[in-house]
């Protein structure tokens, strides 16, 4: 959710947290604020309401350096989007601290601090974290103990970090279910929600774990665990790209990314097919262990990861695998019964989906084999905790509504069926056929993005539209899906979506001729019925925008087609993903949103 980066130097460190706020924008967008300490050692705080640029041009009018300083970019949690509920938040001038997460008893110790005299001056449940650090260092506590002894008292999910001018040479940190990294320099150190923000300044970095408190100085850092003992943790080079966060020619992140799916499927099937065959052994070595036993599979996941597993439980259950799937949210919080042999599947994009990642934390004494998590970052807490890995590479993702993160999530779990259908009896020769599919899939997807201009002009037909209606049947009804999120998340149209063949049974009634109806019709043994489902939609006046095979004979009027070379039925579901991802950001553009950042959301979601 929020972003949080910081800095201590021997230099100016205002523009690197400018330059890493801008860099966590995708983390939140509702306000930004800055807290450094100036040439007389004293904090200077900034905030500002709306996106990093309206602080920028605050802190370049001021014309303050300093040398240490920590930032933050926020997604409203507790406390509406305003200036005063902006971080960093300060208790009078003593202490300054940012926050990413939810601090679930916060009512409880302001009671307790206003009792004691403290003057709160936002809705946030940060603030109280403040005048806790503020309240301890009163008793001439350091700055390290302080955090230390306040992070005893928060309940629920936290990253912070701390500085004060009685203790002026260290930021303190710590973490309890939001993520949060230390960036090495020379000289100089810093700190991050996540890689991206201090890719410009470093490329070591160091992954805190949970309980951790670490001193961040210029001269090194040092780091406690949950115990209060001193550990070491290993420093990774990061193996992201600088220049992944520019936008190049594309207008908008979101269409950069569409366009660079073909690229990212061919990166996430490379060294894993060769000559029609799948080499298990690039899942890593431990994987084969794990599969030899699985007999069911359970898939834990959320909004868009969600609908991939859905698509994924169609094709591990025609390969003999019994699947279920579920949402993190609810799942972790009900009473499960875990079959013999099941392995637990969790699916993110960021890996620090905090429900996803208290799913799997909660699995541990659920009697699973294992955990494998598909992830596109390297990383992330959902990587580090769980027994294997398979990453989607797909490369920063910086808008919000999710597009090359998703296929590759497809295509990583179509290769996982095959690994498992092995061992269902899968031939050498059905074996080659599926990864023949795999191997012409990124071919396959840049024709579809040749259809972008006529997706331009089928797009108009939204523009003055409220609502929209989805359909699909078997594994289209989670592209269906899919289709509806992505449509709703960036135009803000009211788009559901529904298993065509459930029509009759309640959404028929919303279908007039001010109700859009979108499609996808791929030539597969369930089409006749679609095309009845469809005419249901004509007889009442539905305006129809289908999607379809170039073999399949429509044989409906007043309907908006597009024709889509051969697809091949085992990687269909993935090919008809991109068109309704190029509907709903064209029509966001002709609506005038913000494509990238819509209302509301936030990229990473790391709080409850």
């Amino acid at each position: 959710m929020c972003g949080i980066v910081g800095a201590i130097a021997a230099r100016d460190v205002l523009p690197i947290l400018m330059e890493g706020l801008q860099r966590l924008e995708y983390r939140g967008y509702d306000s930004a604020g800055v807290a450094v300490r100036d040439a007389n050692g004293n904090l200077k705080r900034f905030r500002a309401l709306g996106k990093v640029a309206a602080l920028k041009e605050l802190v370049d009018q001021s014309e303050i350096t300093g040398e240490l300083g920590i930032a933050h970019t926020r997604w409203a949690t507790h406390g509406a989007p305003a200036e005063r509920n902006a971080h960093p938040h300060m208790s009078g001038v003593r202490v300054a601290v940012v926050h990413n997460g939810i601090i679930e008893n916060h009512s409880q110790l302001r009671d307790r601090l206003v009792a004691l005299g403290y003057t709160f001056t936002s809705e946030t449940d940060t603030e109280v974290i403040a005048h806790l650090m503020a309240d301890k260092l009163e008793s001439g506590k350091n700055l390290f103990t302080v955090v230390v002894d306040t992070a005893a008292e928060l309940e629920g999910a936290y990253a912070l970090a701390a500085t004060s001018p009685e203790d002026s040479d260290r930021i303190v940190v710590t973490r309890a279910g939001s993520p949060l990294v230390i960036g090495l320099g020379k000289g100089e150190n810093f700190i991050a929600s996540d890689v991206m923000a201090l890719l410009p300044v470093t490329r070591r970095f160091i992954f805190i774990e949970e309980g951790d408190v670490a001193e961040v100085r210029r001269d090194g850092v040092t780091i406690y665990n949950a115990d209060g003992e001193e550990v070491t943790r290993p420093v990774k080079e990061s193996q992201l790209s600088n220049a992944s966060v520019d936008k190049g020619p594309y207008a908008h992140y979101m269409l950069k990314e569409i366009y660079e799916q073909p690229g990212v499927i061919s990166e996430t099937l490379e060294g894993r097919i060769h000559e029609g065959h799948l080499l298990e052994a690039s899942f890593g070595h431990e994987t084969a262990t794990l599969l030899d036993k699985t007999r069911h599979i359970q898939i834990v996941a959320c909004g868009t990861s969600y609908h991939a597993g859905l698509v994924a439980r169609y094709w591990f259950e025609e390969a003999g695998i019994p699947c279920s799937i579920e949402v993190a949210s609810e799942y972790r919080y009900r009473k499960v019964v875990v079959p013999e042999g099941s392995l637990l599947i969790t699916i993110s994009q960021s890996g620090e989906t905090a429900d996803t990642l208290a799913a799997l934390r909660g699995s541990r004494s659920k009697g699973y084999v294992g955990s494998l998590t598909v992830c596109n970052v390297p990383e992330s807490s959902l990587v580090r905790e769980s027994d294997v890995c398979f990453m989607t590479r797909a490369g920063t993702e910086i808008g919000v509504a999710s597009t090359k993160a998703f296929t590759t999530q497809l295509v990583a779990l179509r290769l996982l069926m095959i690994a498992l259908a092995r061992r269902k009896g899968l031939t050498a020769k059905q074996e080659k056929d599926m990864v023949n599919e795999l191997h012409s899939l990124p071919r396959q997807v840049e024709v579809v993005l040749q259809l972008s201009d006529a997706i331009k002009t089928m797009a108009e037909g939204f523009s003055d539209k409220h609502n929209a209606l989805f359909l699909g049947r078997g594994a289209f009804y989670p592209i269906a899906m899919e289709g509806a999120l992505k449509l709703k998340e960036i135009s803000y149209i009211h788009a559901e979506a529904y298993p065509a063949g459930e029509l009759k049974h309640g959404p028929l009634a919303l279908v007039d001729d001010s109700m859009p109806v979108v499609c996808a019709l791929p030539d597969d043994p369930l089409l006749e019925k679609v095309l009845s489902n469809l005419q249901e939609v004509r007889a009442r006046s539905g305006e129809l925008f289908l999607f379809s095979d170039q073999k399949v004979n429509i044989g409906l009027d007043h309907y908006q087609s597009l024709t889509l070379s051969d697809i091949y039925p085992g990687t269909a579901p993935i090919v008809y993903s991109i068109p309704l991802q190029l509907l709903a950001y064209h029509v966001a553009v002709l609506k005038g949103t913000d494509v990238d950042q819509p209302r509301n959301l936030a990229k990473s979601v790391t709080v409850e």
